[in-house]
C-alpha cells in the first residue's frame, strides 16, 4: 500500500508542472491557485459528505487546519510561483528537495523523532543528484538581488511545506484522516488566497479556454485531491522524513516527460545525477537492521 501511494504521488506531482505551465497567461497567479484549491476543497467535501466519512473537528483541530492551509496551500505555492519569475525551475527543484532534510530536523525538534542516518545520507545524495541533473541551469544563473530573493522565497516555501507535513502528522496522530483535514485546509488556503487578491487589487479573471480549464481540473483533482491525500497519508504512515523524498523524485519524472514534450537530452552528468537520486531513494527506504539480542549467560 505504501509503495502504491508513493509511486502515485511521484507520478502525479511529476506531471503537474505541465498543467502549471498551461495555467500561465492572463489569469493572475494568486487567483489561479485560489481556484485550484477552492475546486479541490469542494470535490473533497462532496465526496466525504456523500460517503458519510466527513469527520467532526474540534476547535483545536480547526485551528491546525487553518495553519496547515496557510502553510501548505497558500504561502508555499505563492513563494514558488513568485520565485519562478527570477530563478530557473531547476534551482527551485533543488531547494524544494531539501524538504527531506528539513522534515527530519523538524520531526526531531518538535516530535523528538530520532534522525535516522540513512535518511540524512539518502537526502544528501538526492540533493547532490538533483544538482547534477540541473547543473546547466544552476551554472548559468547569475548572482543578483533577484536570484537571492528567489532563493529566499523558495526556501521559505520549502519550510512552509515542511511545517504543513508536520501539522498533518499531528492531526493523524489524533485520529483525523487526511481527506477531512485536507478539505478544510484547502478551503482555508483558497479563502486566504482570495483575501490576498482582494487586498492587492488582483482581478479575479478567468480563462474559459480548454487549455486553462483542463489544466485547472488536472491540478485540482489529480494534483491536489489525489496527490496531497496520497502524500499526507504517507506522512502519517512512514513519517515526514521518508515521505518527503517524493520531492526529490518528481523532478526526475518531470525531466523524463520533458524528453518527449520539450526535447530534453540526457547528458553524462545528468545520468550520474539520476543514479545518485536512485541510490538516495534506496538509502531512505532501507530498514535498519535490528540490534542483536544479547545471549543470557
Amino acid at each position: 500500500m505504501n509503495l502504491s501511494l508513493y509511486l502515485l504521488t511521484v507520478l502525479i506531482w511529476g506531471t503537474t508542472w505541465i498543467a502549471i505551465k498551461l495555467q500561465m497567461g492572463e489569469v493572475a497567479i494568486a487567483a489561479s491557485i485560489a481556484y485550484r484549491f477552492a475546486l479541490a476543497a469542494a470535490v473533497l467535501f462532496l465526496v466525504l459528505l456523500l460517503s458519510g466519512r466527513l469527520q467532526t473537528l474540534d476547535r483545536r483541530a480547526q485551528l491546525i487546519c487553518l495553519v496547515q492551509g496557510l502553510c501548505l496551500f497558500c504561502i508555499n505555492f505563492m513563494c514558488f510561483y513568485t520565485a519562478s519569475q527570477w530563478i530557473p525551475s531547476g534551482l527551485i527543484a533543488v531547494i524544494f528537495s531539501t524538504a527531506t532534510l528539513w522534515n527530519a530536523l523538524n520531526a526531531r525538534v518538535f516530535f523528538k523523532h530520532k534522525i535516522a542516518a540513512n535518511v540524512l545520507a539518502g537526502g544528501a545524495l538526492g540533493l547532490a543528484g538533483l544538482g547534477l541533473l540541473f547543473w546547466p541551469e544552476l551554472a548559468g544563473q547569475a548572482a543578483s538581488r533577484e536570484t537571492l530573493l528567489g532563493i529566499g522565497l523558495s526556501l521559505l516555501g520549502t519550510l512552509c511545506f515542511s511545517a504543513g507535513n508536520l501539522l498533518s502528522s499531528l492531526q493523524q496522530k489524533a485520529g483525523l484522516k487526511p481527506l477531512t483535514t485536507n478539505a478544510w485546509g484547502m478551503l482555508y488556503g483558497a479563502l486566504m488566497l482570495a483575501a490576498i487578491c482582494l487586498v492587492n487589487g488582483t482581478p479575479f479573471g478567468f480563462d474559459w479556454s480548454a487549455r486553462y480549464v483542463g489544466s485547472l481540473l488536472y491540478l485540482a483533482i489529480p494534483g491536489s485531491v489525489i496527490g496531497f491525500t496520497a502524500y499526507l497519508t504517507l506522512v502519517g504512515r512512514m513519517g515526514p522524513e521518508r515521505a518527503a523524498y517524493c520531492t526529490v523524485l518528481f523532478p526526475v519524472v518531470a525531466l523524463n516527460i520533458s524528453v518527449f514534450a520539450e526535447g530534453y537530452q540526457w547528458t553524462a552528468p545528468a545520468l550520474f545525477g539520476l543514479l545518485l537520486v536512485m541510490l538516495g531513494n534506496v538509502l531512505v527506504f532501507r530498514k535498519p537492521k535490528p540490534l542483536p539480542v544479547p545471549k543470557a549467560c
